[in-house]
């Protein structure tokens, strides 16, 4: 038995006065409103209404019962619209972990936009490149580059995560534009120590892989490396999205 539906239609029949009000209230038949009625008596093990074929009486358990049901009706309608506010207008802690670079780049301003838009969010953005545990360290969500693996989080691709290569207006016009991989040697290249600088990059296209030289400026920050690349120290091999909005081509 549904109790709330139970509890619902038993305060209907009490305001409406009959079965069949409280039929056309609930929009269900009046059969279903007494099927409703007995099933919560037989519950309650107590006779809620005495009926007759021209009215009908509350009993004392019924009185003491619809006072209560009443109540904890508009409880519940008070929690359902409560909830509703707040999807309308979402407040609250939201708690972010992403990657520093991709993060303090793109995640960020986007935070910030959010919170413009729901001013009643709290938002908490941690930007680190370790692996969270998102329940033992409270996070609502992560955001990750690269394959998932085997995990039981529940996970949706954002966007494609493009890495390019790139450099300043000044640099090319001192040491021309790199046309093929094989170019790259004649070129001085930024590289995140991350990444082994002393391999050079690693790319992959129709020819097989392909390594640039060592690379003459290595740095442990992606941020310095876009800053060096803007001044000009040479090609920087970044991801799309974090140097669309630089000073670099």
């Amino acid at each position: 038995m549904d109790k709330l539906r139970a509890m619902e239609t038993f305060v209907a029949v009490v305001e409406g006065g009959n079965f069949t009000e409280a039929a056309q209230r609930l929009q269900i038949s009046a059969v279903m409103v007494g099927k409703y009625v007995r099933e919560l008596e037989e519950r309650l093990g107590a006779r809620l209404l005495e009926r007759t074929t021209r009215r009908q009486n509350l009993t004392d358990a019924g009185r003491v019962f619809y006072e209560d049901a009443k109540r904890a009706l508009e409880h519940v309608r008070a929690a359902e619209t409560s909830i509703e506010r707040s999807r309308a207008s979402p407040s609250g802690t939201l708690r972010i972990s992403a990657p520093i670079t991709f993060g303090s780049c793109v995640i960020a301003p986007l935070a910030a936009t959010f919170q413009q838009i729901y001013p009643r969010v709290r938002i908490e953005l941690e930007l680190s490149n370790r692996v969270v545990d998102l329940i033992d360290e409270s996070f609502d969500l992560a955001i990750r580059i690269g394959e998932l693996g085997d995990t039981d989080l529940i996970a949706k691709p954002l966007t494609s995560y493009r890495m390019v290569i790139c450099a300043s207006p000044s640099y090319l016009a001192r040491h021309g534009r790199p046309e093929t991989p094989q170019d790259l040697s004649e070129h001085h290249c930024l590289s995140h120590t991350v990444w082994n600088g002393r391999n050079g990059w690693k790319l992959r296209g129709g020819d097989g892989p392909q390594s640039s030289k060592d690379p003459v400026f290595t740095c442990n920050d992606g941020n310095g490396l876009r800053i060096a690349a803007i001044a000009g120290a040479g090609l920087l091999l970044q991801p799309e999205v974090v140097v669309a909005r630089e000073n670099v081509s």
